[in-house]
């Protein structure tokens, strides 16, 4: 893989430069945006079609809200999770104990932020594609989180982060749209499409 790592020369790749795609990236809070995530399992006949919306109220605070087909609120501040889902009693995770959801908030976070060095400390960033079309593959650094996700991979056209696939130890591929994107899509192949999008000079 054509690779350029944050923090390091970049002369001979041909990856675009990290810190230039989260600059373009940045959305001060508070700020929100739409997603349609695909789940697949051997359990089900069918991928899981999710959608919702993740807001960021401030800084400190990740809300990630789904609609359809059930309603659930996972809210992320403060050391913790927070999950209330219709009809069920609220349920509080250390985030310790679910580094999934610390590694959403941290990554989240420091993308928003457009902050390359914030993310760098979590994940070994590399890059693929070219500013207009770039792909940044996230390799988590805590253990913990490692055990669970081998990589994340972000797909984004200019300063839009249009898909993120992650990619888990064990179990299918988890792919989600975002944005314009998402609120564009009506059938799960559509995910798959866009996520799968190969990045292009």
């Amino acid at each position: 893989m054509l690779a350029c790592v944050v923090a390091m020369p970049c002369a001979a790749a041909e990856g675009p430069d990290p810190a230039t795609v989260l600059h373009a990236l940045a959305r001060p809070a508070p700020s929100a945006t739409a997603f349609v995530e695909i789940r697949g399992s051997a359990l089900l006949k069918q991928p899981l079609q999710i959608a919702g919306e993740y807001r960021r109220p401030d800084a400190d605070t990740l809300v990630r809200e789904v609609r359809s087909p059930y309603r659930e609120t996972t809210t992320i501040a403060h050391g913790q999770a927070v999950i209330a889902r219709e009809g069920k009693p609220e349920q509080r995770y250390a985030l310790d104990r679910v580094p999934e959801l610390a590694g959403i908030q941290s990554s989240f976070g420091a993308l928003l932020d457009g902050d390359a060095q914030a993310l760098q400390r979590q994940y070994e960033v590399t890059t693929e594609g070219s500013a207009r079309h770039w792909q940044l593959r996230l390799q988590p650094r805590d253990a913990a989180l490692l055990r669970r996700v081998r990589a994340i991979h972000l797909y984004g056209d200019d300063g839009d982060l249009r898909c993120i696939v992650t990619e888990p130890v064990r179990g299918d591929l988890q792919r989600t749209v975002l944005g314009a994107a998402a609120q564009a899509v009506e059938q799960g192949a559509a995910v798959v499409t866009a996520c799968e999008r190969s990045t292009a000079p």
